[in-house]
C-alpha cells in the first residue's frame, strides 16, 4: 500500500501545511463528536495554549487531547512502516492513540459509567446497546480477539485501485468493533489517518457540515457496501493534495490556492486583504478563488512595509 502521491512534505520545509491541515483535523473532528468550539478557538488553544470564549473546560481538554495524538500521528509519516514484512499498525500503538487523544479530558470528565479498568488506553468492559442505525458494537469479552483479528487483516491492504475503499472498509469495521467505553468516532479517525500518512498520503478530514453524510456512509459500509465512505475518503484526501501537499511542493513560480502560499504569521485572510490592496499579486480563477505563487508571497513580504506613494 505504499502509494506515495508525490510523496509528503517534510515538517522542517513546510511547517505551516502541517499546521493547516492539523488544525482543520482537530477541529472538524472533535466537532463530528459534539465539540462546539470554532475554527479560530481551536487555532489559538493550538498555537498560544490560551482559551478564547466561555466553552466548557471539557471542550478545551477534548481539543487538546486530539491534538496530541494527531500531532504523535503525523509525525509517523516521516517513518512509513512496510507493510510487506508486518502490519501497519499494531495494538498498542491503537490503546496509545485513545490515551493521548482521551486522557486530558478524562481528568477532569471521565465516562460517568467508566470502572478503573476502562481508563483511556484501556478495553471498555461494558456492553453497548444497538446504534440507531442498527449496528450492534462487539460484546466486550469479544473485543482483544476482534481487534487482533482487525490488525492482522491489515497487512492483506494492497496496491489495487480499490484502495480507498478498503480503508473504508477498514475504517467502518474498526467502529463496530467500538474497542473503547468512549472516543472511538475519533480515535478511528486517528487510526485512519495513521494508516494513510504511513502510505505516503496526506491525512483525511471530514468537515463537520458532512456528519450526516459521514453516519450514513457509515452505516452502508456496515450494510457491505463501504462505496460511499470510500467516496467521502477520497475527496478528503484529494482536498488535503491539491489544497496543501502540491502547492508546498510546488516551484516557486506555480500558480497555487492562497491558503497554501502561508508564511509563519500571515494566514490567507491577510494574504486576501492584502490582494484587495492592491500590494499582493493574484489571479482569480473561473471558480471565484484567488491563487498566487509562493515568489509573489515572499516578495509582498520583503516590501510591505514600504511606502507606495511620496508624501506631498
Amino acid at each position: 500500500m505504499r502509494i506515495l502521491l508525490g510523496g509528503l512534505p517534510d515538517p522542517d520545509e513546510a511547517d505551516h501545511i502541517w499546521r493547516w491541515i492539523w488544525h482543520r483535523d482537530v477541529h472538524h473532528s472533535t466537532a463530528l463528536e459534539g465539540n462546539t468550539l470554532f475554527l479560530a478557538q481551536v487555532e489559538t488553544l493550538l498555537e498560544e495554549n490560551r482559551t478564547v470564549g466561555n466553552a466548557d473546560l471539557k471542550e478545551y481538554l477534548e481539543v487538546q487531547g486530539y491534538a496530541g495524538a494527531a500531532k504523535w500521528v503525523y509525525a509517523q509519516a516521516m517513518a512509513p512502516a512496510n507493510w510487506k514484512d508486518a502490519t501497519p499498525v499494531s495494538l498498542s500503538e491503537i490503546r496509545y492513540v485513545h490515551e493521548l487523544a482521551l486522557g486530558p479530558v478524562w481528568l477532569v470528565a471521565p465516562h460517568p459509567h467508566a470502572t478503573p479498568d476502562e481508563r483511556p488506553g484501556n478495553f471498555r468492559r461494558h456492553e453497548i446497546r444497538s446504534f440507531p442505525g442498527g449496528m450492534t458494537p462487539s460484546s466486550w469479552v469479544a473485543i482483544p480477539g476482534a481487534l487482533a483479528e482487525w490488525v492482522s487483516a491489515l497487512s492483506e491492504l494492497n496496491e489495487s485501485s480499490i484502495l480507498i475503499e478498503q480503508l473504508a472498509d477498514v475504517h467502518a469495521r474498526f467502529e463496530r468493533i467500538h474497542p473503547f467505553l468512549d472516543g472511538n468516532g475519533r480515535v478511528g479517525r486517528l487510526v485512519l489517518n495513521l494508516l494513510l500518512v504511513r502510505a505516503g498520503n496526506p491525512p483525511a478530514v471530514i468537515v463537520k457540515r458532512d456528519r450526516e453524510k459521514y453516519l450514513a456512509a457509515l452505516r452502508r459500509a456496515d450494510d457491505g457496501d463501504p462505496g460511499p465512505l470510500g467516496e467521502m475518503l477520497a475527496r478528503a484526501v484529494t482536498t488535503n493534495i491539491f489544497e496543501f501537499v502540491l502547492p508546498a511542493k510546488a516551484e516557486p513560480d506555480q500558480m497555487v490556492p492562497l491558503a497554501t502560499p502561508v508564511r509563519k504569521g500571515l494566514g490567507a485572510p491577510a494574504l486576501r486583504a492584502a490582494i484587495d490592496r492592491g500590494r499582493l499579486k493574484a489571479q482569480r480563477g473561473d471558480d471565484g478563488h484567488y491563487r498566487s505563487t509562493a515568489q509573489w508571497v515572499d516578495d509582498y513580504l520583503a516590501n510591505r512595509y514600504r511606502r507606495t506613494t511620496l508624501d506631498g
